[in-house]
């Protein structure tokens, strides 16, 4: 294989990278669909979020995890994956979910105070029948943010 190949092969499999290195995941359970999030639990890794990515698997998304309940904005600066959020209360219930689109800095916002914020990759949470009102299981086994 050429030197060329090998470095385009590389850059594709970074880009097409499912986690950051280093990141936690957490299993969570929406209905009878089981997910892996990455775990962005500090202000660092909030303020990256899925910036750059260039793929991201089926049943993969982010999991933005905050202290307290507050009214929690997402955006896309620098994401070039059109993606959407569910925004969660410190129950497990999902209050709403947006859809946002690629390289965008408007603002999508929680309905009302919540304490995470769940990304996946657009559309997933319709094509699976995830709406407003769902439970999300799995919360339970996450530590307090640090930083927070």
């Amino acid at each position: 294989m050429s030197t060329a190949l090998r470095l385009v092969l590389i850059l594709l499999l970074i880009g097409a990278a499912p986690a950051q290195a280093g990141s936690r995941l957490v299993e969570l359970d929406l209905g009878p669909h089981r997910i892996a999030a990455e775990i962005a639990d500090t202000p660092q890794k909030q303020a990256r979020g899925l910036m750059h990515r260039r793929a991201l698997p089926e049943h993969r998304g982010m999991l933005f995890v905050h202290g307290d309940d507050r009214m929690i904005c997402m955006w896309m600066k620098h994401t070039p994956l059109p993606l959407s959020v569910a925004f969660i209360d410190a129950a497990g219930d999902i209050l709403n979910i947006e859809d946002m689109q690629p390289n965008s800095t408007d603002l999508h916002c929680a309905s009302s105070p919540a304490r995470f914020a769940l990304e996946m990759r657009l559309g997933w949470f319709r094509d699976h029948g995830v709406r407003s009102g769902d439970a999300v299981r799995g919360l339970e086994r996450l530590e307090r943010p640090h930083g927070d």
